[in-house]
Order: structure tokens, then sequence, then C-alpha cells
């Protein structure tokens, strides 16, 4: 099964926090200071979502967390996925992924998450104590986030009062909350990021909807 990708290196958006491109080397944006966010775009193939679907629908409790390399991510995810007709395209993508993501910060392995998902894992706005983490969802609803002009960050966690977001004062108009795209890959600076401290990425899961699944992954450094 090939993976299907559509790549249009010219398309490239960036603005004050955030670099979007069908390219992946927009991902190495997010060395840029200002920018908070860096979004490869892309479009993974109908037999591949259909495929990984079939699997959710037959496993409800994937969760698959590991310690991998760029040289063995395929084969571990690939064991772990034995049996699924989206066994082999879908490790060979995490393993793709799991590449850049090592070349790109020069690490030799990441911590990867490849988790089913059927409600929001962090339903509230909040920011990663990382220095940076990827993540990319293979079917369902994808990551909400926030620009920094747009919120009060003293409206995060216990600043909340309890509130849900809409009614916190984070932010003023749902308008102002943007998505990532199922397929896409995105990379959030978190403030563990040098410089970053005070303005790591505000972001949330997204509702998941009746009846509707998620299949998200996750990488960080070890």
């Amino acid at each position: 099964m090939s993976i299907e990708i559509v790549e249009d290196p010219a398309t490239v958006q960036r603005a004050s926090s955030i670099a979007i491109s069908t390219s992946a080397h927009i991902l190495s944006d997010i060395y840029r200071p200002e920018h908070n966010i860096a979004i490869w775009q892309r479009t993974l193939s109908k037999e591949l979502t259909k495929d990984i679907d079939l699997m959710l629908s037959q496993e409800p409790r994937l969760a698959l967390v590991q310690s991998v390399t760029p040289d063995d991510a395929a084969q571990w995810v690939r064991c772990k996925l034995e049996g699924y007709a989206c066994a082999d395209a879908l490790s060979e993508d995490v393993a793709l992924i799991v590449d850049m993501f090592c070349c790109l910060f020069d690490v030799k392995e990441a911590g990867l998450r490849l988790t089913r998902l059927d409600s929001p894992m962090c339903p509230k706005f909040h920011f990663d104590r990382v220095p940076c983490r990827l993540v990319t969802t293979y079917t369902g609803r994808a990551t909400e986030w926030l620009t920094n002009d747009v919120i009060d960050r003293t409206k995060l966690g216990s600043g909340s009062l309890g509130q849900p977001d809409h009614l916190s004062g984070l932010y003023s108009s749902e308008k102002f909350i943007q998505r990532v795209q199922s397929g896409d890959v995105a990379l959030l600076k978190g403030s563990g990021w040098e410089g970053n401290e005070a303005t790591g990425l505000v972001h949330r899961s997204p509702s998941v909807g009746e009846h509707k699944r998620r299949l998200l992954l996750t990488l960080d450094f070890i």
C-alpha cells in the first residue's frame, strides 16, 4: 500500500507565530524564534485512512508507547499492529516521521505514543512544559490551538477558576481557534524551549464527536 502525499513546495504561509506548507521542509521553521508551531500539510491516501478506521473499530484499547529510533520504529510498530491491513503503510509512515524528528533535532531516539482516542486527552487549552512535541492525527479531528496575540495567559490552568475555555476569558471569540487538519504533521513549541518559557503554544485536544475515533501519534524528546 502506498501513502499518497499531496505536496507543493511553493505553498508556504508564514505569520508571526506560525509556519505552514505542503513541503516537509517547513518543519525546520520551528527553529525561528517567532514561530510557535510549524505545520506540514499533507493528505493521506483514502485506502490508508479506511484501513486505520477499520483497525480502530476492532481495537478499542490501542495504546502503543515506546522509545524508538529511525532504524527500529517501522519494525516495532508493524509487529504491534500485525494482522491489520494498515500495518505496513502505517508503520512506514511512522518511521518516516520518527526519522524526520530525530534528524531535525539531532537526537538518536524519540518517545513514541500511538493512541486511539474516543474522548479528548487534554480538553482544556494549555501549553506543554517540554521543548517541542510532534503531533499528527491519522484519522479524526486534530489539535486546536491559539496564537499568543489573542489569549490572556492568566486564564490558563487554575486561572480559569474552573470555568470552561469559552467562559474563562482566555480568548474573546471562538473564531480565534485554529485547527490542524487530519494527516498534517505539526511541531508544537513548548515552554521548555530556551527563550520560549513564557510563550509555549496554547493548544488542546478537539472534541472527538459522537461515535467517532482518533488515532494520534506524538513524539517527544527522551
